[in-house]
């Protein structure tokens, strides 16, 4: 009788142990592929909906550059959930865009001879801005419960083509926010461009958000140049908020100033 009960005692014992020591998946999110026309090629595209997600409310969207799992992904969607939770911050849709090739996709073709042998495989932001307007946004529209407003996310390289987008296609977004800008590609010549091309936009409501750290001369006045264009605009609806953090460097600056971006915009009460 001992021996039946201490055979059914180490059955339970082992059950419960093997239930216990079962992981349960943590997920934050979707993974979902895109299939490409403009870029040629697949898409992947990591997607976080927020808690109580439903099809009775629509949500704003950020699309971060940048958006990799071992990239910004899971550092901006942290930031989202703490300013969501803590301050007043709207529940938000977050479409992180993996990369392919970075360099290929957030730079204009350069003309100066020096940039084409420092990076060959450059020159395809066309591209990726058309991938961004005509299949990207078109497709988490469709898909996701989404209102008007928009925020584009990039840093270095990917604060270039986000600052390309703001000076050439302004609309495709409702906020930018712009961490160290790589301005200095092709010697400038997006920012030379900048005061001519703001001068054909509409003045229409958007907000833009400029951080640079101690980066260089070259990093710290584009980012300067950048935000004066911005200022000398004359566009009386176009709001402008730069940040100079120097106390953070290129490796550093990301998490804190896009903190600072969400402070801005969703001050603690």
């Amino acid at each position: 009788m001992i021996n039946r009960i201490s055979a059914i005692l180490i059955c339970l014992f082992c059950a419960f142990t093997a239930s216990a020591q079962t992981p349960n998946p943590f997920t934050i999110g979707e993974i979902k592929i895109l299939k490409s026309t403009m870029l040629a090629e697949e898409r992947t595209l990591n997607i976080y909906l927020p808690d109580g997600y439903n099809d009775k409310a629509k949500y704003p969207v950020i699309y971060l550059l940048d958006g990799s799992a071992n990239e910004d992904f899971l550092h901006i969607v942290g930031l989202v959930q703490f300013y969501n939770m803590t301050f007043n911050m709207p529940k938000t849709i977050i479409v992180g865009i993996a990369n392919v090739d970075r360099k290929r996709d957030f730079t204009f073709p350069a003309k100066i001879e020096k940039f084409k042998k420092m990076h060959p495989v450059t020159g395809g932001s066309a591209k990726f801005i058309d991938f961004l307007e005509k299949e990207l946004q078109p497709y988490i529209k469709a898909n996701y419960k989404t209102n008007d407003s928009t925020y584009l996310i990039g840093q270095s390289l990917g604060g270039l083509v986000a600052s390309e987008i703001l000076l050439k296609k302004p609309d495709l977004f409702s906020n930018y926010i712009i961490v160290s800008p790589s301005l200095w590609w092709d010697d400038g010549a997006l920012l030379k461009q900048a005061p001519a091309l703001l001068t054909g936009q509409p003045d229409n409501k958007k907000w833009v958000y400029v951080s640079v750290g101690t980066e260089g001369k070259e990093m710290e006045e584009g980012a300067a140049g950048l935000v004066k264009a911005l200022q000398n605009s004359g566009k009386k609806n176009l709001k402008i908020d730069f940040v100079p953090l120097p106390k953070e460097n290129h490796a550093t600056i990301l998490h804190n100033s896009i903190y600072e971006a969400f402070n801005i915009l969703y001050p603690y009460k």
